[in-house]
């Protein structure tokens, strides 16, 4: 049974993983839709805002703080390489860590650079918007998915 420090790691990375998967769900089953129902310039002007709001401690400190604790809880995995629920803790700090952070820094984040060059209420942004909105979804779809399969996978590694 894993218990003390290593166990407390592993429900912090539950909680966090968890907080994660909650906000990306949320962007994918209504935010990104109500979004996209809006006028292009209000949809651009509006993700713009999300965009520079997402950045503040809140969230860096829970998305960005996973990520670090996912790593940790790998190493810590590695060194000591539990009698149970190994696989399971490897697999889900590699969900987290591909699955969310790897795919926001490599998908996400340049589709909010590219959209926060554009001003609202040019062609331009409104030609881009539709693109932005379904290839920003479709890439947020694999984040929750990873983030929730790696609170899952942490779960069952203590259970």
């Amino acid at each position: 049974m894993i218990d003390g420090p290593y166990f407390v790691l592993i429900v912090i990375g539950v909680v966090g993983t968890g907080l994660v998967a909650g906000v990306f769900c949320a962007f994918s089953t209504f935010v990104m839709r109500g979004l996209a129902s809006l006028p292009p310039a209000q949809g651009v002007a509006a993700m713009k805002a999300i965009n520079v709001t997402a950045l503040m401690p809140a969230f860096m400190l829970v998305f960005i703080g996973s990520a670090v604790l996912c790593a940790v809880i790998a190493v810590v995995t590695f060194v000591l390489w539990p009698d149970e629920g190994t696989v399971a803790l490897l697999l889900g700090s590699a969900l987290y860590l591909f699955g969310s952070f790897g795919v926001t820094m490599v998908a996400n984040v340049p589709r909010n650079e590219a959209l926060l060059k554009l001003e609202p209420g040019t062609q331009e942004a409104a030609a881009y918007w539709p693109t932005y909105v379904r290839e920003w979804t479709a890439w947020n779809h694999v984040r929750t998915v990873a983030s929730a399969a790696a609170t899952v996978s942490y779960v069952l590694a203590v259970s």
